[in-house]
């Protein structure tokens, strides 16, 4: 599906290439303090808080006549506009409203595409007189963004959402496409203390002694790859496992060698999708086991708890509930970690866990439908309205959702910032357990419109 297309139209100077350059997130566009640098048309992929589109910087509009080279740019710019689904008008906050920014306003308001009015250069009190003088150009209240600083990305964010958002399936990234195919390699790293049998359980996954196994802990010290298929009841899926180097309680690592292959132990929790964090039964759970997870969990990968070396486990039962009770006691990040029981020794527990591996990875990719949301969105706020501190109602306006890997939503609304966070902690499980994303990291952020009269910095 093509991305939505945005255009960037205003006379000249008012910061059109420096906000495509920042939408872009490279400098595309050549910025001067000289007007007219831009001439053709340029276009971009643009990345917004997880909405993708393309945007089209286009010549300063000038009136001139329409066989000059002003007159050429500009039919460009018009074309431009025509094309696109949402045109992003600029004006400058600092110099105010100029006649030619009436006359584009005139234009414009004849165009069938919707119109977004962007006063730039909006930071500071000088730019207050231009904002309200921006009022009369009949496009509503403007969005205040400074392209040069970055402030304001968030309301611009939410004007665009309205004209943008697709209810089909997002196009995924460049380079991140074949990543999240269902088909893809699962890449699922094993971490935990030394010797909790990290490497005799995925010697026990490939059938063979691929990697050097002991009663010695640390043997392992570079995190390594190795494709697998599994072969589990939906037939044949490649894995890449990642066998990691035993993490100890950061005080007890001195070598200097250790500290290299526990920091390449993290460095293969940032490139895995799903981490299983291995426990030895034997010795059940520590606190450096909790601060592993903590540490998978806070760089929003999906987790896993296996209790390994399960053949040799004594009150097994009694185990299990210990360790479950320590888990939701000791995660209050996420509640409902999977618990699972293996050995590496005799394979039993293998299929069940490479299983639970995919149905997480999955819940971990999963997008929500825009209408699905919205009625999640609205039960939630209707089953539990927000708390109105001072007396003062605290009004939830709409949530989307800017990314997966992991799910992450944004909810805007007014005096979102005096939100308590056992409110927020309400919708985070509703997320949680009404959307199906079981116990995956899901991220959430909670962002408020600048109010236009409110105070501004120098």
């Amino acid at each position: 599906m093509p991305l939505p297309i945005v255009a960037i139209v205003g006379r000249p100077n008012v910061g059109k290439s420096t906000l495509f350059n920042r939408l872009v997130g490279k400098k595309l566009a050549l910025v001067d303090d000289r007007p007219g640098v831009t001439r053709d048309r340029r276009e971009g992929d643009a990345h917004l808080l997880g909405l993708d589109f393309r945007v089209v910087d286009t010549a300063g509009y000038e009136d001139e006549d329409p066989d000059t080279l002003p007159g050429r740019m500009r039919r460009q710019t018009e074309a431009a506009v025509k094309m696109a689904d949402v045109a992003l008008f600029l004006v400058d906050a600092r110099a105010g409203i100029v006649p030619l920014d009436e006359e584009i306003a005139r234009w414009l308001r004849g165009s069938t595409t919707p119109i977004i009015l962007v006063a730039n250069k909006a930071e500071g009190r000088a730019a207050e007189q231009g904002i309200l003088e921006s009022l009369a150009l009949g496009f509503g209240d403007p969005v205040q963004l400074s392209a040069e600083h970055g402030e304001g990305v968030a309301d611009l964010f939410e004007a665009l959402l309205p004209h943008l958002e697709r209810d089909e399936e997002v196009e995924a990234p460049a380079g991140e496409e074949e990543d999240e195919r269902d088909d893809a390699p699962l890449k699922l790293a094993i971490v935990g203390r030394p010797n909790a049998g990290k490497s005799t359980l995925i010697n026990r996954m490939l059938g063979e002694d691929r990697l050097i196994t002991g009663p010695e802990a640390g043997i392992t010290r570079d995190s390594i790859a190795i494709d697998w298929t599994w072969h589990g009841p939906q037939g044949p899926r490649p894995v890449r496992l990642i066998d990691t180097a035993g993490m100890r309680k950061r005080a007890k690592v001195q070598d200097k060698l250790e500290k290299l292959s526990v920091a390449d132990a993290l460095h293969a929790v940032d490139f895995a999708e799903v981490v299983v964090l291995l426990l030895d039964a034997t010795l059940g759970l520590e606190a450096q086991d909790l601060r592993i997870a903590d540490k998978v969990l806070s760089e929003g990968r999906a987790l896993l708890i296996a209790l390994n070396k399960w053949d040799v486990a004594a009150d097994p039962s009694s185990l299990f509930n210990g360790v479950r009770k320590a888990l939701e006691d000791g995660l209050s990040q996420v509640k409902g970690v999977p618990l699972l029981t293996v050995s590496g020794a005799t394979g039993k527990g293998i299929d069940q866990l490479i299983a639970a591996a995919f149905e997480t990875r999955a819940a971990w990719s999963r997008r929500v439908p825009t209408g699905e949301l919205n009625r999640w969105f609205e039960r939630a706020i209707e089953a539990n309205p927000p708390p109105a501190p001072g007396g003062k109602r605290i009004k939830m306006r709409y949530v989307t959702q800017i990314k997966t890997r992991p799910p992450s939503f944004v909810i805007f609304g007014t005096r979102v910032d005096q939100l308590p966070a056992s409110y927020e902690r309400y919708l985070m499980n509703g997320l949680r357990r009404d959307l199906g994303f079981g116990a995956v990291p899901v991220r959430l952020t909670l962002r408020a419109p600048r109010n236009p009269f409110g105070p501004k910095s120098d």
